[in-house]
């Protein structure tokens, strides 16, 4: 059995109007029209990718999580139950509202809702940005990546890890406790940060131009607070990224370029650097914040050590040699 990727995440807010602004608008996923106290998203052909709940409390409201075969369901749902943690299988009802074919629901230690679920529906007709962009980069990816603030990422190791088997890609203890895992090859798919407090930190979508990324930043630039990281680009996916801040109480990032692993032969390694190779100033903290101050420090240092992305040679012969088994190569 195996869970292969973020499938959709749902939110709560009460600011509807401005969500659809910032979905549609800002990052150009396709607003769809379901009627009801919800709004709805699409971001391929997928029916649906992303949905704002009109309640309150401003966070995570679930995050969805494809397996590969129905019985996996089954498994997942036998091996939850051993371990204590209460589950429930979505109603006929529910699972058309996620337009999937069937889903069980499950919490997290910290009370985040977890759904796990088979065969997503697709759209009939295409996919519509809701800005002009390249489209995004879904598929077999997943629709990105969720990051949680925990108080103590050890105590949620075991049920990520243990019992929903995410792979763990890399993991860092200062300047403080940050893990990432894999469910495919998208170096990472969720992550937690040992942040002292629970909630939503962040979604990532990846574009697939670079300058989708850098002409919502200049969007998002028009607005006033509307930038909460500077462009930047990460030391372990090495996704080059800036950070928006919602209409709710977390950020979205929107990021081109992110690091492919293989799964199979991936090992996770302790990362001792900070989690920026430059940039991603963090705006929304003062200027004198001891976390802002810190985390620049570590990427002036990060410099003076002269630790770069790898680089990738831009030659379509090479890139179809590299493609090729060994044997064969000319």
């Amino acid at each position: 059995m195996s869970i292969c990727a973020l499938g959709y995440l749902g939110v709560r807010s009460d600011r509807i109007d401005d969500w659809s602004q910032f979905a549609s608008g800002l990052l150009g996923m396709q607003q769809v029209d379901r009627g009801g106290q919800c709004l709805s998203f699409r971001m391929d052909d997928r029916k649906q990718r992303f949905v704002v709940s009109n309640e309150t409390g401003e966070t995570l409201a679930f995050m969805g999580w494809e397996v590969e075969q129905s019985e996996d369901l089954e498994a997942y749902a036998a091996r939850l139950d051993a371990a204590n943690i209460a589950v429930n299988w979505g109603s006929t009802e529910l699972a058309d509202r996620r337009f999937v074919e069937k889903l069980l629901i499950c919490h997290d230690p910290d009370g985040n809702c977890v759904e796990l679920f088979y065969n997503p529906m697709i759209a009939s007709d295409p996919f519509k940005p809701g800005r002009p962009i390249s489209g995004f980069k879904t598929g077999p990816h997943g629709m990105g990546h969720a990051v949680l603030h925990v108080i103590d990422a050890n105590q949620l190791l075991w049920f990520y890890r243990d019992l929903l088997d995410f792979k763990v890609s890399d993991y860092g203890l200062t300047p403080y406790p940050l893990y990432f895992f894999h469910v495919n090859g998208r170096h990472h798919s969720f992550a937690m940060i040992g942040t002292g407090r629970r909630g939503f930190h962040h979604f990532m979508v990846e574009f697939l131009n670079i300058d989708d990324v850098g002409q919502g930043y200049d969007l998002a630039q028009l607005e006033e607070d509307r930038v909460a990281f500077s462009l930047g680009r990460h030391t372990n996916d090495y996704m080059m990224s800036y950070y928006a801040n919602t209409p709710s109480d977390f950020f979205i990032e929107s990021g081109w370029g992110g690091r492919e692993i293989d799964p199979a032969t991936w090992e996770p390694q302790e990362t001792f650097v900070g989690p920026s190779f430059w940039g991603h100033e963090r705006l929304y903290l003062p200027e004198d914040s001891n976390t802002r101050l810190r985390l620049k420090e570590m990427r002036l240092a990060t410099a003076r050590e002269g630790k770069q992305t790898p680089l990738v040679p831009d030659c379509p012969w090479l890139f179809g040699e590299l493609a090729r088994p060994a044997g064969s190569r000319s």
